[in-house]
């Protein structure tokens, strides 16, 4: 049964999951990354429980797994075996069934390995605790996009009644952190998914929420390739009455650093032709253009001629 929130009971879980379920036998469970570095095999007598008697945690924060990711930690797997042991709790809903609480990519690249059984701890924990457990190994590990952050940040307040100031002490960020986060939760489901698969950051997100409307400010960036700078840019100006299209050919017109105009004068100088960088979130463009092909054939030369 999950706690009553009007208890007031907080539950401090931001120092790590070791915090919460201790050491056991000397295997560390707190946060680290799937796969530890050490090369030795645990200490003591962790239990084996059968991968076919695990469900995942139906609370888990993450949604999306790498399958490159996967495959890597399979193969380590193959040839080191588990060398963590995942976290679990009973079932509520199956006898002698688990779920788990931490570890699910564990789980899912031993079953991708051939394993029958995986080394576990099994832990009594109410909703409360699953969900909170799921985000701090994730949060801690940055394994969540923003989104799911995001929504499960919202999840804790909704289902349980937490404040963003004691689920900031519980993750172990900052209240403005939880704040800036859970913004991202008034774009539209459009826009999540940009955010989603990496095709902006945050940073680009939290400026297209000052407009109006500010799905289609996320489309137009993610299109256009816009820089954070350039997006709030375009916010400014469409607050100012102008048409989304207009605006946006206009940013990347005039809101360029002073290092990238100065590099573009200096191209144009070399070349003799005007040169035009765009920055975006994940590299750029570099366009020069020519008045006619006699240019071009010029320009081709001086990029294939040999120092």
């Amino acid at each position: 049964m999950s706690p009553d929130p009007s208890r007031g009971k907080q539950s401090r879980l931001g120092k790590g999951l070791s915090a919460l379920i201790g050491e056991v036998e000397g295997v560390g469970l707190a946060p680290a990354p799937d796969e530890p570095r050490t090369t030795d095999a645990p200490s003591g007598n962790v239990p084996e429980f059968a991968v076919s008697d695990i469900r995942p945690n139906p609370a888990q924060p993450r949604r999306s797994f790498s399958e490159a990711e996967l495959e890597e930690l399979a193969a380590s797997i193959k040839t080191r075996g588990v060398l963590q042991p995942i976290l679990l709790r009973p079932d509520p809903d199956a006898p002698n069934q688990f779920q788990i609480v931490a570890g699910e990519r564990r789980w899912r690249a031993a079953q991708r390995a051939g394993l029958t059984t995986i080394p576990a701890v099994v832990r009594d924990m109410d909703e409360l605790q699953l969900l909170e457990v799921g985000i701090i190994e994730n949060v801690q590990r940055e394994d969540l996009n923003p989104i799911e952050e995001a929504e499960a940040y919202g999840a804790l307040i909704k289902r349980f009644g937490r404040t963003q100031e004691n689920l900031a002490e519980s993750v172990g960020k900052s209240r403005a952190h939880i704040a800036n986060t859970m913004r991202l939760l008034n774009l539209g489901e459009s826009a999540r998914e940009h955010l989603r698969q990496g095709r902006i950051s945050a940073g680009h997100a939290r400026a297209a929420l000052g407009a109006p409307d500010p799905d289609p400010v996320v489309d137009m960036a993610v299109a256009k390739g816009l820089s954070v700078r350039e997006v709030e840019s375009l916010v400014k100006r469409l607050k100012d009455g102008g048409a989304l299209d207009t605006v946006a050919k206009k940013v990347q017109q005039h809101d360029k650093d002073v290092d990238t105009e100065a590099l573009e004068s200096d191209l144009a100088r070399v070349l003799g032709l005007k040169v035009d960088i765009r920055q975006g979130l994940k590299g750029g463009e570099l366009r020069i253009k020519y008045g006619d092909l006699e240019q071009l054939d010029e320009l081709c030369r001086r990029l294939t001629a040999k120092r």
